[in-house]
């Protein structure tokens, strides 16, 4: 997909505060410091629309990124960061549960894992609700280039051997540094959201 607008919508703590375009949803949920915000700023080619930050548990609320008029990013906070309090966790938590459950626009769940070290036990406890629930996802690996390219596969086994992915379950290899899994991200959103965004582009404005 040829990005050729992208643009921060509104940081919602609630379905009010959701946009009322009928575009198709792509979330983006990991645990804090994955590298979520940077997935989305190499995904569209921007520096610095998805803020960055070396402080964990900064994401509170759903971030919306609207991308060209067919559909938005949307950056869930991060999981299993301990120094926020136990009331907090289970706020967030009930809030992203009805959102990945009942928001109808909702396409595609990308679940971040840091490829260097195996899935933690909150990776693997999203990656069986969203399988147990029945919700589309796609396990992306980021960090790729903080390990030598020889150890790529090596490590891809060991998240999908954790995780008990199956051989056809998608996995998207990703380097925010290197763009490496970039266009293959894109061919996976742009089969998840299916003719819809192509329905956008030539319906009469």
């Amino acid at each position: 997909m040829k990005v050729n607008q992208a643009e921060f919508i509104i940081s919602a703590v609630g379905p009010s505060q959701y946009p009322p375009d009928a575009l198709p949803e792509i979330a983006l949920a990991g645990r804090s410091n994955v590298g979520k915000s940077s997935l989305i700023n190499r995904m569209i080619q921007r520096k610095n629309l998805a803020r960055t930050s070396s402080k964990p548990g900064k994401t509170q609320q759903l971030n919306y990124y609207k991308i060209n008029s067919d559909l938005f990013f949307v950056d869930l906070p991060g999981y299993g960061y301990a120094q926020v309090s136990k009331s907090k966790r289970e706020i967030w938590g009930k809030f992203i549960e009805e959102y990945l459950l009942h928001r109808e626009y909702l396409q595609l769940v990308l679940l971040i894992i840091d490829l260097r070290h195996p899935p933690s036990k909150d990776d693997q406890a999203m990656y069986d609700w969203l399988k147990h629930n029945g919700v589309p996802m796609c396990v992306v690996t980021t960090k790729a280039d903080k390990i030598t390219k020889g150890q790529w596969q090596k490590h891809v086994k060991i998240v999908r051997e954790t995780l008990g992915m199956g051989k056809e379950e998608p996995l998207v290899l990703f380097s925010s540094e290197l763009g490496v899994g970039k266009d293959e991200l894109w061919q996976t959103i742009e089969r998840a959201i299916g003719r819809e965004a192509g329905q956008e582009n030539v319906q009469p404005g």
